[in-house]
Formats: structure tokens, sequence, C-alpha cells
């Protein structure tokens, strides 16, 4: 089998390659094409992925291209992740949100919508690129804003893109030991939007267990979102927010810690990557070495000012182990490919699932999935309160598609303008204005008269 990875010379990339070569079973990818358009940063990877695969028998094969058509022809499954701009763009997302006073971060508010509007117009081309040479093959995407950008490769890809994200595995994973229970017996009933959902529900042999840990003051302040949200807004939702909800439930604390922090996340990203990239091959020590030790980095200091904000300490050693987005990518395909039924939660078209939204809207869900693909359960309605926030954003994201599908500078403003993040229509025009002047891929905005 023969898997595709769009942004091959990612820092993330690795992961993915250490479950397939974990993966001994039937059917298994034999082959990795790495696509990307900086030959350089691939070769980085590439010498990690070798040093990965040193001594594993029938390890898969790995090449790498810088034509997409080439990368997709003959494939059986897409991996897109992407960054559109680099990680300087996203240096640039931030600072210029929080410059303004608003939040800057890559997938939430206004660094959001610009990480959106420059990535978009390349995800419908790649999509458009796939539905060409590799109709039959599977597109699980990863590229962040994840449930924006596979809304807009579903118009053309229609169900055969699938996006994963893998806070909402997390999250059920660290309540689940709080509760001293068994992930695999549980059934989470968690819904809403990419980096926007709840966790509603555990059920475990038909009872829902989670007012048993809401009632636990100890055992709800003993993993991440317990000590971030805090026990007592915790119990008045009645639900675990998705981590990133902390950026809307605690705003003022969230922009305030960032405006605080010596460097923004995607400079400290930027700065923790670059003697990585930078490092020669024949270098002293392994490329797998340096690439863990930058890994490690990375990881312990995700999210840290939400959690300084909020007093929640350094993050647990359990979240710092891997085991994340590419075990739900290789679930995901094993269940496609081989008609194996699983469950995950993952960011599908709607199709009626949660009411208030229409069918084409893509949301994160629990989905049944085997080898028609990924169907999504049926859900209980959001809370006002979470059915207020969802529409609103999923406005947004809209606004966000019309603007990198037509050019339409009106939509973008609105976009920025409508955020529940952004206050003011002042200060959304400010936004725009810098994002065409400083982001050369929001230049397709820049004169653009409004329609």
């Amino acid at each position: 089998m023969r898997l595709t990875v769009l942004g091959g010379g990612g820092f993330r990339v690795p992961l993915v390659y250490r479950a397939l070569l974990a993966d001994r079973g039937k059917g298994r990818v034999t082959e990795v094409v790495l696509h990307d358009l900086d030959p350089a940063r691939t070769a980085v990877i590439g010498r990690v992925l070798a040093d990965q695969a040193a001594g594993v028998p029938d390890a898969p094969s790995v090449t790498a291209t810088t034509d997409l058509d080439e990368a997709l022809t003959g494939t059986d499954f897409v991996f897109s992740a992407i960054r559109v701009g680099g990680t300087e763009g996203r240096v640039a997302d931030e600072r210029i949100a929080l410059e303004e006073g608003v939040l800057g971060q890559e997938t939430v508010g206004a660094g959001g919508i610009a990480y959106g509007l420059r990535t978009v117009p390349v995800a419908v081309r790649i999509a458009q690129r796939v539905a060409a040479v590799a109709p039959e093959a599977w597109v699980i995407n990863f590229t962040n804003p994840a449930g924006l950008v596979t809304e807009a490769m579903s118009r053309h890809l229609g169900d055969r893109v699938i996006g994963i994200c893998d806070t909402p595995i997390g999250l059920g994973r660290r309540v689940a030991a709080a509760l001293g229970v068994d992930p695999a017996s549980a059934w989470f009933d968690y819904a809403g939007l990419n980096h926007l959902g709840w966790l509603r529900a555990v059920r475990v042999g038909g009872r829902d267990v989670l007012p048993d840990l809401l009632a636990d003051e100890e055992a709800l302040t003993s993993f991440e979102e317990g000590r971030l949200f805090g026990a007592e807004w915790l119990r008045a939702l009645g639900a675990i927010p998705n981590e990133y909800l902390h950026y809307y439930d605690f705003n003022r604390d969230a922009v305030a810690a960032m405006r605080a922090a010596e460097r923004n996340r995607g400079a400290l990203v930027l700065e923790q990557q670059r003697d990585f990239y930078a490092r020669p091959e024949g270098a002293p020590g392994s490329a797998l070495e340096a690439w863990e030790a930058t890994r490690r980095a990375r990881d312990s200091t995700y999210m840290a000012e939400n959690r300084e904000a909020a007093g929640a300490g350094e993050r647990a050693a359990a979240d710092l182990e891997s085991g994340g987005y590419e075990k739900v990518a290789l679930a995901l395909m094993h269940a496609i490919a081989h008609d194996e039924r699983t469950t995950l939660i993952l960011n599908v078209r709607n199709r009626g699932t949660l009411s208030g939204l229409d069918d084409d809207a893509v949301v994160e869900v629990p989905c049944f999935v085997d080898g028609n693909g990924a169907r999504p359960v049926t859900a209980d309605p959001l809370s006002g309160h979470a059915l207020g926030l969802v529409t609103t954003v999923k406005a947004v994201e809209r606004a966000v598609l019309e603007a990198a599908t037509t050019g339409s500078r009106a939509a973008a403003l609105r976009a920025l303008a409508t955020h529940p993040l952004v206050d003011s229509v002042t200060v959304a025009r400010r936004l725009l204005e810098r994002y065409e002047t400083d982001v050369p891929q929001l230049g397709y905005l820049r004169g653009k008269a409004d329609r």
C-alpha cells in the first residue's frame, strides 16, 4: 500500500513513519512518498526516517519529490500536513494579532483566519489534483485549521477527505485515566468543530460516568483540562471542553499572558526547529537523536501561556508521550483499507448529525469507520451556549472559504470582524490591512473591490 505525505519535510513526519514501522499487520503501508516544495527540509527529515528504519526488516521504502502529480499518481492514501508560508507565516499571524490586542494563535481567532486565508487556496488546488490523478485515493487531512481546510477540500473530494486531530483523542484518554476506566471500553460523547468541541458524556456499560468525575475534586484536577479550566467552571458547564476553548473562556487571561511572553508560540517553534533543520549531514550524533530532543522541547512548551494564566503548572509526563494524530491516521487507514470497523472522532461532513448546521458543514464528532469511509454518529443537540459559539465560528469559516476561493476582500473583513475573539470592526480593518501587507500569501486580497 502506498502513502503520500504532503508536507513531507514537516517536523512531525517521523511520528507518522514510526507508527508505520510498528505496524506489522497484513496489507500495511510498504511505500512512502514525501512531497514538499523545500528539498532541503525533506532531506533532513529523510535522514531521520533512515535512522528510524535502521534494523527494521521490510521497513516502508521512502522516496521524495517536488512534483505533486508524481507524488499523487498511483497512491492509496494521501496524508496532508502542509504549512503554507512556513513557520515564518505563523509568526506573522500571531504577532500582528497580539500587537492589535487580540488573540494570536495559529488556529483560533485572527491568527487562525489569516492561516486559513493563505492555506485554503493551496488546499483546493491539491484537492483538484487528487480528483484528477488519484480519484480513488483517500485524503487524510491534518493541515490546520483542520476543520476549515477539510471542508474546503470536501467541495472537490466529497467524503473521500477526512480530517483528523489528536486533541479529542488526548482529552478522552486523560478523562478515562482520571476515572480509572479503560478508554477502549468507553463511549465518548464529543461534539463541535475542530478545536471547538466539548466532551459531554462518558458512557461505560450504558451509564454516564462523567458526573462522577465532575463530583470528585481530586480526580477532576488531576489532568490537563481540569487544571486549565478549573473544577468550578467545569462543573458549571457540566462538560469538559477541548483545551482550545481556554482561548474563548479565558480570553483576556490568555491574551495578557501571550503579550507578556518573551516571544509568541510561532517564534518559539521557529527558534526550536531552526538548528534542527540547519544541522549538516554527518554532524555528531544521529539525526533521530537531534529530532527527538527538538520534539521534546516543542511538546513541553505547548500551550505554556495558557497554563501560566491558569496556574496549571508544567505539562504532565503522560502528555509528553507520543501516540496522537499519527495513531489516529494509522487506525483510519487500517479501517478503510481492510474494511475493519472502528470508531474514531473525526472531522467529516455533518449530514444532519448536529442540528443547527447544514449537511455540508464539517464537524468534529464520533464516526463509524469501515471500507466505505467515515459516517458520523447522530448526536444530541448542542447546548444553547455551545450551539451559538459553533454556528458563529462556522459562519466565520464560511466567510474565509468565500474570500479564499473568490478573492473577496469583503468576505475576509467579515470573517475577522464577526469572530467572537475580535471585538471591533475597526480592529478587523487594521488586521486585514496588516495581514495583506506583511503576509505575502495574502496579497491576493490587496486592492480587491468589496463585493
